[in-house]
This record gives structure tokens, sequence and C-alpha cells, in this order.
């Protein structure tokens, strides 16, 4: 009998011991519903005024687009750029007296560690080319000698400058080479005007995105004057400062995901309009090219961080703004 009382009494409270987290879990639960209930009334009261809402959105996505857009376009060029960078070969031209000696010169060229391939192309070949890419077929043709030379081809297969220095100055030795000729003068030039377009794409990022933040601080902040009766009355009957902000936060939130929903349409439409003569112009240059536009990802983390920037601009607004509506 006193061994199945103290069993009965031992009952309740192994019980009552799963339930002890109940409470934790009814207060993250409450919370959530609260933040949810303020999400859903921030974008009802910006659904009721559409056309401002819309107008706002409008400015933030054109501040989106703009950087955007000259970020994509850097990014196909330098995907791009990458294949090219690597094609800048070296031209010997030379002697035709060395003729005999081209092919086992072009084999000592293959077998340097320091070249990535060696062509040989024939003075019969060059003037081949020359003809079909000059359009000037008719003209050469009245020559009575082909008056080019012999020409290898010699692609790096390195990229320190001071190492294809060195490259450049052993090939100039060789025997049988007249002259030399690097064009990777171009590509330093265009790896110049990459760098400069990347400072200038950061630049506009940070001065947009400042504008989106003002824009959207300067938006609440009209927003907290017009429900300053509203903000006095919660307050008088104890409502907290984060009570009184949450729903003027959600609401940079839902400007910053309109604004970067709007960007991202605007910046599908002006990828679509630049692809074609860029696709094309590629193209003359026997370039395979396809355009890579934002994507699913991407088009997710510009509508996270413009989200960011909603957020952030609200928050600066209501710390500055809040504390001069208190009740009197």
């Amino acid at each position: 009998m006193a061994a199945s009382r103290e069993n009965a009494a031992r009952k309740p409270r192994q019980e009552a011991r799963p339930a002890a987290s109940a409470p934790h879990q009814g207060t993250f639960f409450a919370w959530l519903a609260q933040h949810q209930v303020v999400a859903v009334d921030s974008l009802l009261r910006l659904a009721a005024d559409w056309v401002s809402t819309l107008l706002t959105c409008a400015v933030i996505g054109i501040a989106l687009a703009l950087p955007l857009t000259l970020v994509l376009l850097l990014q196909n060029v330098q995907r791009y750029s990458g294949s090219v960078q690597h094609s800048g070969s070296l031209s010997l031209y030379m002697d035709e007296r060395a003729q005999p000696a081209l092919l086992s010169l072009v084999k000592q060229l293959q077998n340097d560690p320091a070249i990535a391939s060696a062509t040989l192309i024939s003075p019969e070949e060059a003037l081949a080319e020359f003809e079909r890419e000059s359009g000037l077929a008719e003209a050469l043709g009245g020559l009575d000698a082909n008056p080019l030379p012999p020409v290898i081809e010699v692609v790096p297969a390195i990229e320190d400058k001071a190492a294809l220095a060195e490259l450049l100055a052993s090939l100039k030795t060789r025997p049988g080479v007249a002259e030399v000729e690097f064009d990777q003068l171009w590509v330093e030039r265009l790896d110049a005007v990459l760098r400069f377009a990347e400072r200038l794409a950061l630049l506009l990022t940070v001065l947009l995105g400042s504008g989106v933040v003002l824009v959207i601080g300067n938006t609440v902040r009209l927003a907290i004057e017009n429900r300053r009766a509203e903000i006095v009355v919660v307050k008088l009957v104890g409502g907290t400062d984060a009570y009184v902000a949450r729903p003027f936060l959600y609401t940079g939130l839902w400007y910053g995901i309109g604004g970067a929903v709007i960007g991202c349409v605007l910046l599908q439409l002006g990828l679509l309009t630049l692809a074609g003569p860029l696709a094309q112009f590629i193209a003359s240059y026997d370039g395979d090219f396809r355009f890579a536009d934002l994507g699913f990802g991407g088009a997710f983390l510009v509508v996270a961080a413009a989200a960011g920037l909603g957020w952030l601009g609200a928050f600066v607004s209501v710390v500055q703004h809040l504390r001069s509506v208190e009740p009197r």
C-alpha cells in the first residue's frame, strides 16, 4: 500500500515535466502570430493606397535596375573576355631563307612548356586568308609574287607579365625570326577598362542603394506623421516603442520587396533590348556568345538585399522621428 501511494504521488510529477516547455512554445507562436498580423496589415495599408505605393516602388525599382544592369553587362563582358585574354598570341614573321628549318622550329616551340601551341601559316595560306577577309581577291590576283612571309602563330601558356616578356625576348633571338608581333597590348587595355567599369558599378551601387534607403526613410517618416494621433493613443494605453515601430518596419520591408520586383522586371526588359545588338557585335568577331541573365538565385538575392535596405531605411526613420511622437 505504501509503495502504491508513492508511485501514485510520482506520476503527476513525471507527467508534468514534458509540459514545462509549453509556455515557451505558446509565447513564440503568439509572437509569430503578432508579426504575421502586423505584416499583413502593413501590406493591406499599402495596397489600399496602391497608386502612391506603385510610384514609390517604381522609383526604388529604377534605382536598383541601373546598377544591376551595369553589373550584369560587366559580368557578361568579363565572361567573354576571359577566353579572349587567353587568346593573346604572338606572330613570328619568318625570313624566307629560313623556310627549310620552319618545321623543326615549330616542333621546338611546341615542346616548350611556356607555349600552349605553335602553328605554321604558309605564305599561300596567309594570302588566301587575307583575300577572304579583305574582299580584294581580284586586286590581289594580279600580283606577280606572294609578298607575305611565312608566319608562326604562338599562343603562350603563361600569363605572368615578366614571364611573357622573357618569352618574347627569347623568341626574338630564334634563328630565322625577322619580327615578333605581340597583340597583348589591347588585352591589357581591355583589363583596364573592365577594372574601371567594376569600380563604377560599385560606386553606383553604393550611391543608389543609399538613395533607396533615403527614399524609404522619407516615405516612412510621412507615414509616421499621418498616423501621429494613432501612435499617441497606442502609447497612452501602454504600447511600447518596439510595438509602435513594428508596422513601419514592415512597411519599409514591403517597399523594398516591391521595388526589387519592379527592378528585376526593368532589368530583364533592358537585357532583352541590349542582348541582341551585343550578341551581333561579338558574333562579328567569330565569338560564341550567350547572354547570361540574372537567374532565380540572383533575383532572390536582389529581393533579399532590397528588403534589407527597406528595413534599414524604415529603422533609421523610426529611430529618428518616433521619439518626437509622445502623449502630452
